[in-house]
């Protein structure tokens, strides 16, 4: 109904806005129950202020709440009194339609909110940016519109990408199997990525007869005989000029598979393009207008992957449209943009990350926003810049778990600039010098085009790759079987040094983040009580113990428990053997160590100093506590903060590194393992004493709990300690380390030993020499479904950063599948073999999966209530921590995924209508499955 203009029953009431007075805002709550817009009136003081997009004040169930305004509409279909609006909180509209709508779509793809991912879309509000920055209007569609898509659009809409074969295009992945392009599909290739036409295909096929499609290298179908993705909406002659092939032309100048490089024309400027067969028309497509999509393959050689990236957005903006990059790092949003600034020229494009601060993100939002530039590269948060007439959207190595949002509702960056491309009909490329499994199943549903170089191009420009533990090397050196770097490595590392810098991957960071017994091999891990230790409820109000008073669940901090511990200043009823006689608090194998400001142990105990008095008498009470509780053959021990241990004596201490204080010789009894802390040792140096990774405590008196030794053996060597090792064997070497304490960008061209993390490898001037992966197990050891797309991953990264033909070393097993992938730079028959054996086995791309973690009561109550589609398959619930968490996997086909999402935020909907104490967490295709 439409407000009334004046009414006697609603005197001194607002007076409504004259035109379209009913604003349909959603408000900022995170309950899925009330993931909905709800009507409200406008005033006619905010008539003007008040317009689709903006910022909002609200009073929502009793309370101001934050809001945007997504349209005004004439009549609102509550029949009752509308609430009106408090106030605009500014006039700067900063939710568009476009991504309002793709929020919309993200929520219900991944069982999320609206609220949620708007928190993620729109950055917080800086008003002094805001009046600072000059407004430049920008072309914008008719917002009613696009809000009412972005509020009712959702997985029951025939059009959305959450039901391909229902009036709409496929969604990116949509077919659970994989495959080549066959022989006959390669003389129509550069047709094929700028029409992106998929031939018809079966609905309801078979699992067995996709199986063996997979096998055999066949594209799989999809449930649909739809033709693949024009821009919605769009009329015949939009479709028409969208679908048009390339120029006879430029399909002439393509070279056959198996050829080299194109050759540019005589004058004309090299591209980087140049050297795949559909690259030119790829940029072609894109400068008149088209939505070719593509997953690109670059090349190795140090030829850097952003010179080809830049040239594909400078074509999309000579066609008169913008362009999104979205890359894994800061390292790479400052390559990029470098590129970006020599290629588009200076101000056409702006960087987003989070290191910027708060106010300079918002100016060059703002600047996207505004319209004043059009081209974006940033990290995950920038798939949801407001690009005005998106032409491109981009990403560059999706495989990296950094494109992987953190927050609910926990979406993919690939996913999102997936669907982006879709509802915008905006060409989209997937970049890497890898290929993941997700990548590959949108080239089997024929929903983008691989482009990739001729097989003797990549032979010509990839390094040399020699795996470890080939019978010849192993012929010659038979220690190089257990050896970390066996004698094929260093070779490589001297001759590499002979003609510049040497690259060297660590899998892990530090020094040695994993120790075990030298004798038993048995982890070593903590055996100190818990940094912290909440103090038990008394049994009634009449047992008050005799000690001091203790507050019923109080925290107690950097001390031991009063009601069961011993007193730090001294020994329980009498010292050890040794105690507190060692110099700089050690006492040998039985004694102690003690950080500086530890007390008790390290500290003088002849009786003449003042702790020593003050805890005489308390030594004496808890002795004699002691002595009316029954006799136990091993006394239990006080922690630093007050928790209890096992063994005999004591620790005390701060919790720092260097300030715990331990006396065992026995972990104690098993049912007094529960209340210590058991994480893993590690060493930060080679004169460091063990400390926790868990609680961060040093624990110098370790000794194995199974044969007693207190002598320790590394069992991952980190990247710190690799340096060490290096330097040492090459002394007249300098040594650089890029990781997590600090990023190398570049490195001259100068001879030098380039230790890194995977992710964090520098790039040097003209290439590397040479390069050895270490530690192959690790990587693909790993207990993950990725663990060997993962390391095929990063080996080829850092690969890549090689000269043509420079020697790499690899130690992993040569008859690996993911060794041989490096060893022929084939990553293409990797994935497709990694993504037919998902599909065998009912993995993810292949199916649709999401998870439930929580409670254990909680997940197994919201099994019970959930309406899954059918066909669906729940995997557990098992446990997850020893926390009680459990976790249950419910599996679905690809056609029945935007049902699975609905199902399970209708469940979480009633949870939280209900008030359920307990948290269930969604997540929907989530990275770690096993």
């Amino acid at each position: 109904m439409r407000p009334p203009a004046s009414s006697k029953d609603a005197k001194g009431a607002p007076v409504p806005a004259p035109e379209r007075p009913v604003a349909r805002i959603v408000v900022d709550s995170p309950l899925p129950h009330l993931d909905r817009s709800f009507d409200y009136l406008i005033p006619a003081s905010m008539h003007e202020t008040a317009e689709p997009g903006v910022r909002v004040r609200v009073r929502f169930a009793g309370k101001l709440v934050d809001g945007f305004l997504l349209e005004r509409v004439e009549e609102s279909e509550h029949e009752g009194r509308l609430t009106p609006v408090e106030r605009v909180v500014s006039p700067e509209r900063v939710l568009t339609p476009e991504i309002a709508g793709l929020a919309r779509a993200v929520a219900d793809r991944y069982a999320g909110t609206l609220t949620d991912v708007l928190r993620l879309a729109v950055p917080p509000r800086h008003a002094k940016v805001e009046s600072e920055t000059p407004k430049v209007p920008a072309p914008s569609g008719p917002p009613a519109l696009a809000a009412r898509a972005a509020t009712d659009g959702g997985p029951d809409d025939p059009a959305s990408p959450g039901n391909p074969g229902e009036g709409g295009p496929p969604q990116p992945g949509d077919v659970p199997a994989a495959g080549r392009p066959r022989s006959g599909e390669r003389e129509g290739a550069a047709k094929e990525l700028t029409t992106g036409e998929a031939s018809p295909v079966e609905e309801n096929r078979p699992p067995e007869r996709a199986a063996s499609d997979v096998r055999a290298g066949q594209a799989a179908p999809h449930g649909s005989g739809e033709r693949a993705a024009s821009p919605p909406g769009a009329g015949e002659d939009t479709r028409k000029h969208v679908e048009q092939a390339v120029p006879a032309g430029d399909a002439a100048a393509t070279p056959a598979d198996g050829a080299g490089p194109v050759v540019p024309a005589e004058g004309a400027k090299e591209s980087a393009w140049d050297d795949y067969p559909t690259g030119p028309s790829f940029l072609d497509a894109l400068r008149c207008g088209r939505a070719p999509r593509a997953v690109w393959s670059a090349l190795p050689g140090a030829r850097g992957w952003a010179r080809a990236v830049a040239e594909a957005v400078h074509a999309t903006l000579d066609g008169g449209r913008g362009a999104v990059l979205v890359v894994p790092d800061g390292k790479d949003v400052a390559l990029v943009d470098t590129e970006f600034e020599r290629v588009l020229g200076p101000g056409r494009h702006v960087a987003l990350t989070a290191g910027l601060g708060p106010a300079e993100r918002y100016r060059r939002w703002l600047k996207v926003l505004r319209g004043q530039v059009r081209a974006v590269v940033g990290t995950r948060a920038a798939m949801f810049a407001p690009v005005a007439d998106l032409g491109l959207v981009a990403i560059w190595d999706d495989g990296d778990d950094l494109h992987a949002e953190r927050l609910a509702p926990y979406p993919h960056a690939r996913e999102v600039l997936g669907l982006r491309a879709h509802r915008t009909g905006a060409a989209m490329l997937i970049g890497g010098y890898a290929r993941t499994a997700e990548a590959t199943q949108l080239i089997a549903s024929r929903w983008a085009r691989p482009i990739v170089a001729a097989r003797t191009t990549i032979r010509s420009l990839a390094p040399r790759v020699r795996p470890a533990g080939e019978d010849a090397e192993l012929a010659k050196d038979q220690a190089a079987r257990q050896a970390r770097l066996p004698s094929i490595a260093w070779r490589a590392l001297r001759q590499g040094l002979e003609k510049g810098p040497v690259l060297v991957q660590v899998p892990r960071r530090g020094y040695l983040p994993a120790l075990a017994c030298r004798h038993c091999r048995t982890p070593a891990r903590c055996v100190l009580p818990p940094t912290r230790t909440a103090a038990p409820a008394l049994p009634s109000p009449s047992a008050k113990p005799s000690g001091p008073a203790v507050m019923v669940g109080a925290i107690q901090l950097g001390g031991p428990d009063p009601l069961t511990g011993p007193s730090p200043a001294g020994p329980p009823g009498g010292a050890d053997p040794g105690y507190g006689s060692s110099p700089a608090g050690r006492t040998g194998a039985e004694g102690a160590v003690s950080g500086p400001s530890a007390p008790g142990k390290g500290a003088a105990s002849d009786g003449r100093s003042e702790a020593g008095r003050q805890g005489a008498d308390d030594r004496r009470a808890h002795a004699a506590r002691r002595e009316r509780a029954p006799d136990r053959a091993d006394r239990t021990a006080t922690g630093p903060a007050g928790g209890t241990g096992t063994g005999r004596g004591e620790g005390s201490g701060a919790g720092g590194t260097g300030a715990g204080v331990s006396e065992r010789t026995d972990p104690g009894p098993v049912g007094e393992g529960g209340r210590l802390c058991h994480g893993p040792l590690a060493l930060r140096g080679g004169h460091a004493a063990p400390y926790c990774r868990w609680c961060g405590r040093v624990d110098a008196r370790w000794r194995c709990p199974s044969c007693g030794s207190p002598r320790l053996r590394a069992v991952v060597t980190g990247a710190r300690r690799t340096a060490e090792e290096l330097g040492r064997a090459f002394p007249s070497v300098p040594v650089r380390t890029s990781g997590r304490d600090g990023v190398l960008a570049t490195v001259p061209a100068t001879r030098a030993l380039v230790v890194a993390t995977p992710g964090a490898e520098p790039v040097a001037e003209g290439g590397y020499a040479a390069a050895v992966l270490l530690d192959g197990w690790a990587l693909l050891g790993r207990a993950d479904l990725r663990a060997s797309e993962e390391a095929v991953r990063r080996w080829m990264n850092a690969a890549a950063l090689l000269r043509p033909g420079a020697e790499l070393v690899v130690l992993g097993d040569a008859a690996l599948p993911a060794v041989q992938a490096l060893v022929r730079w084939d990553p293409v028959t990797h994935a497709e073999r990694e993504l037919g054996e998902r599909a065998e086995l009912g993995f993810p791309p292949a199916v649709r999966m999401a998870t439930l973690t929580g409670a254990a009561s909680a997940v197994r109550q919201m099994l019970d209530e959930v309406r899954l589609p059918p066909g669906a398959q729940v995997l557990g619930p098992v446990p997850v921590d020893e926390q009680g968490q459990e976790r249950a996997m419910i599996r679905v086909r690809r056609q029945g995924g935007a049902a699975l999402a609905a199902a399970l935020k209708g469940a979480s909907g009633v949870r939280a209508a209900r008030k359920t104490p307990e948290v269930v967490r969604v997540s929907v295709d989530p990275l770690d499955l096993i």
